[in-house]
């Protein structure tokens, strides 16, 4: 078996991949490697052709290929190791890593820092539990979507859309742009659950129904998909009699949540967030097994890339430290606590001593509120939502003044009515 020793080993070539390379490495990590099952670096942005990205990292409007170019340029001029078709197939807790591919064939790979980059994945079918039989037809929106941008192959030329997440709805404009009619998205929760910006420019700009609070509830079709039922459903998610209706088409695009694939970190003992479904962590990424750190989409699902960039250069910069032995264990730890109207907040911990940027989620829409952050710092906010991640963050200054055990996050309501009751 061949035997490779590095400082860093990265597992994932995505975004978060990436961008903790280049921080690894600009941090003083000397050998740094990219290990990455796909042919090419880019992860899951080389299929997504739209513009929408870079806007806050590079103050421009690019597609996703354009904005993982600029990263594997980067990496292209550096000495950092990429190791292509290569599947990581084990994890130990004490950094070893067991990799396999065509060419060296079975790996053991040792490493002073392990980072996690390995993104997520779609629900499927499976997953939603729809009754009906199994047709040609079905597919995940991702899945659909590399069809189209990528091999040129067009799945259907009448769509229904399951789920109203930013994939869903960027290819219902997709498959309308292509010559495709997209019948309707069906969301099962009373809003939206993508970008608002994307539910303006990919529906309303182009005419698409977006019909609230149902879902589908029965496939139509032998070897071809043929109709969808769908029906109205209650505050308890469940199908309401008497509200069917049957929906004409030969496509239907799951767009109903993605899983960060974490099977390689459930294998090694890392401790997982049951919200996120992605690693516990601390305020320098690290997991609870020390010397792992976890970042991007396998972390917790982000709507921005930008800010997995941003997430996976802090991942890069601490595990190259602790590679170079020059990170010292925090003399506390601060459990982190999703409070009112928050539904999970990353790192689930803190140090106090460390500069921290909380990244959470809602449980649901709310208007005119303020973001209280363990009574350090409050934000303001017009709005917020579930589809957008909210943000903030403090200073090791602003940290030092917190008294207590538990660090509660919530979001307050601003309204006097509320405030006074």
């Amino acid at each position: 078996m061949k035997q490779l020793f590095v400082d860093v080993a990265i597992i994932g070539g995505g975004p978060a991949g990436l961008a903790s390379a280049l921080a690894a490495r600009a941090e003083g990590a000397e050998k740094v490697l990219i290990i990455e099952r796909n042919h090419e670096l880019g992860g899951i942005l080389l299929q997504c052709i739209h513009h929408g990205f870079g806007l806050h990292r590079f103050k421009a409007e690019l597609s996703g290929p354009e904005y993982a170019q600029r990263f594997i340029d980067q990496v292209k001029e550096t000495d950092i190791e990429v190791l292509l078709n290569t599947m990581v197939l084990e994890v130990t807790s004490d950094r070893k890593l067991y990799a396999v591919n065509s060419e060296q064939g079975l790996m053991e790979i040792s490493a002073k820092a392990i980072i996690l980059a390995m993104g997520c994945r779609e629900r499927t079918r499976g997953a939603l539990q729809i009754p009906g039989t199994r047709p040609a037809g079905i597919y995940s929106a991702g899945a659909a979507q590399r069809f189209v941008n990528i091999d040129g192959y067009m799945p259907g030329k009448r769509a229904v859309i399951l789920g109203s997440g930013d994939i869903g709805l960027i290819m219902a404009r997709r498959f309308t742009l292509e010559g495709a009619k997209v019948e309707a998205v069906v969301e099962v929760m009373p809003y939206a659950a993508g970008l608002a910006r994307n539910v303006v420019q990919c529906l309303e700009d182009f005419d698409i129904p977006l019909i609230l609070k149902s879902t589908v509830t029965a496939i139509h079709g032998k070897d071809r998909l043929e109709a969808v039922t769908i029906s109205e459903v209650d505050d308890k998610w469940n199908p309401i009699p008497g509200t069917e209706r049957t929906i004409e088409c030969d496509t239907l695009l799951l767009s109903v949540g993605l899983v960060p694939e974490n099977e390689l970190s459930r294998e090694a003992g890392v401790k997982l967030d049951p919200v996120t479904n992605g690693a516990y962590i601390d305020d320098r990424m690290m997991t609870s097994i020390p010397g792992i750190f976890a970042c991007g989409n396998v972390l917790h699902v982000h709507d921005l890339v930008d800010n997995v960039s941003k997430e996976s250069e802090r991942a890069g910069m601490y595990a190259a430290r602790y590679a170079l032995g020059k990170l010292d264990a925090p003399e506390k730890k601060v459990k982190v606590v999703a409070g009112r109207n928050i539904r999970y907040v990353v790192p689930q911990e803190i140090s106090l001593d460390e500069p921290v940027e909380f990244f959470m989620r809602v449980q649901a829409p709310e208007e005119d509120v303020t973001l209280n952050v363990g009574g350090i710092r409050s934000k303001k906010e017009n709005s917020v939502r579930p589809s957008e991640m909210l943000s903030i963050k403090l200073t090791p200054e602003q940290l030092q003044s917190f008294e207590g055990d538990t660090f509660v996050i919530e979001v307050l309501s601003n309204k006097e009515d509320e405030v006074s009751a």
